[in-house]
């Protein structure tokens, strides 16, 4: 079942990518289907389980035009404080977390010995590293069979003082909880994160951007009061420890672009027009 799910966002990765290089041109089902080796019906099913949407939807979501728009509005929200008019829609699929940020000199003194559990998993857009300690989720990193596989090696070089062990049956329940959110979470989920009083500041403004939203560099950076640091802002985001959940896949350029993003440009995409897919099936 992992392997299916991988190999079916792959799938899903490789027609974004095609669609958004072609949109105007406005390929066919069969276009598309041919380009991830699959026919027209079962690519079609294919996509229709992964998000509830026709791919030619969902592609639509990823145009400059929309995410342009999506700033805007954001932007008016901004101005007008009105940020509990999002949470009837925006936060129904949104997880209630809480970050926990200690700089990694506190840790040295009194983390000695700490229990921390890590596993593999399949999600929808692709595998992950995801490793935990009963006071949160201390890691989560996407990763691809055909790069270097160091996610491991360069967690217990960050967190050497603490016991790690090999436990997806306990780190399977968090993937559950994370990427199969079919209903409000009202239970808080807690991340454990080494980063500087910075860094943790910019970190817990992305956890605050709604599922299914973007908002741009400049809006985050201001709302922190740091309008003229965006380029630190950027920088802090790209060194999130917890991928997803701490979203920094939901700032995008003011001008639509997606920007960049440690794990592709595509996946990025996915994530972005996948949560804005959900979010429109639930407040049909």
């Amino acid at each position: 079942m992992a392997k299916d799910l991988t190999t079916n966002y792959y799938r899903i990765e490789k027609a974004i990518s095609y669609l958004t290089g072609s949109f105007r041109s406005q390929p066919d089902l069969d276009k598309i289907a041919e380009k991830v080796n699959l026919s027209p019906f079962h690519f079609q099913r294919l996509f229709l389980d992964w998000v509830g949407l026709t791919p030619k939807k969902f592609v639509q979501y990823l145009t400059l035009d929309h995410l342009k728009q999506q700033i805007a509005q954001t932007a008016n929200v901004i101005e007008a404080a009105d940020i509990a008019g999002l949470s009837s829609q925006s936060r129904v699929y949104d997880l209630f977390v809480n970050i926990e940020g200690v700089s990694p000199q506190q840790f040295k003194s009194s983390g000695v010995g700490l229990q921390i559990f890590y596993g593999y998993h399949a999600t929808p857009f692709g595998m992950c590293f995801i490793a935990a300690t009963e006071r949160g989720v201390c890691d989560l990193h996407f990763i691809d069979e055909d790069q270097t596989r160091d996610e491991y090696l360069n967690f217990s070089r960050k967190w050497h003082f603490a016991a790690l062990e090999h436990r997806p049956d306990i780190t399977q329940a968090y993937i559950k909880k994370i990427f199969q959110p079919d209903k409000v979470n009202s239970e808080k989920l807690n991340l454990l994160v080494q980063g500087t009083d910075f860094q943790v500041k910019v970190w817990e403004a992305l956890v605050n951007i709604p599922f299914g939203t973007v908002r741009s560099y400049e809006q985050v950076s201001a709302e922190i009061g740091y309008a003229e640091s965006i380029r630190s802002v950027a920088s802090a985001a790209s060194k999130n420890p917890v991928s997803y959940l701490i979203p920094c896949h939901r700032i995008i350029c003011k001008n639509g672009e997606v920007g960049n993003f440690s794990y592709g440009k595509v996946r990025k995409q996915a994530m972005i027009a996948w949560e804005m897919g959900r979010k429109t099936i639930i407040s049909q």
